[in-house]
């Protein structure tokens, strides 16, 4: 890919400057990387990287790129320029897999929660009767201690089993939510569902007519 940067309407990155040339540099990437060959094209004022003049040298987005005497030149405004949007879009792949593990932490740990809840309190009279066997059968106390959890733990068990199961879809919709403002095109902003990242990496840019932004490097 090759973007050439001036003053002149015909090129791919117009910059309105008066010590920027009409035809003033150029970047160019055959790799597909991060990395970017940019190249002054016989410029009046020169092409300045962090401070120092260049004819032609490899840049990043964390490099200062000076066009003449002042305009500072933004690699990620300039990429944009061809409707390249991949390093916000590779960006999305975290966004996914984060979506993901939280949704799988809530419905795990939820379930687990609900069997405690659930199952606990039904082992709690076999224990109390274990007690009794050992303090004495003839404990009218125990006895009335035992048959008291014996009817009241399970109902508080499947209370508080309710109660948890009652918080995941309030906690799945606040996630869900906050994935629909997360994951869309970088470019038109449209929710891109629960596709998996990888699977819309293959289609290469956005479906969207009106957008169309490319999502990876050719």
């Amino acid at each position: 890919m090759v973007i050439n940067i001036g003053k002149a309407e015909d090129n791919d990155f117009v910059v309105d400057d008066p010590y920027v040339s009409r035809h003033h540099a150029c970047l160019t990437n055959k790799c597909g990387e991060d990395q970017w060959l940019l190249e002054d094209l016989g410029s009046s004022n020169g092409t300045f990287v962090n401070g120092t003049q260049v004819i032609k040298k490899y840049v990043t987005q964390k490099d200062e790129i000076r066009l003449g005497n002042t305009y500072l030149l933004d690699l990620l405004e300039v990429l944009k320029s061809k409707n390249d949007y991949s390093k916000e879009f590779a960006d999305l792949k975290q966004v996914y897999d984060k979506y993901i593990e939280a949704k799988v932490k809530i419905q795990s740990s939820n379930q687990f929660k609900i069997r405690i809840f659930q199952s606990l309190p039904f082992a709690l009279p076999g224990i109390v009767g274990v007690i009794i066997g050992f303090l004495g059968k003839g404990s009218h106390e125990l006895f009335a201690i035992s048959l008291f959890i014996a009817i009241c733990a399970p109902t508080i068990g499947i209370y508080l089993g309710a109660k948890q199961s009652a918080k995941v879809p309030q906690l799945l919709q606040d996630l869900a939510n906050q994935f629909k403002i997360d994951y869309v095109c970088p470019k038109c902003g449209t929710f891109l569902g629960e596709i998996p990242w990888e699977s819309l990496r293959k289609r290469k840019q956005c479906p969207v007519s009106s957008c169309k932004a490319k999502w990876v490097k050719e």
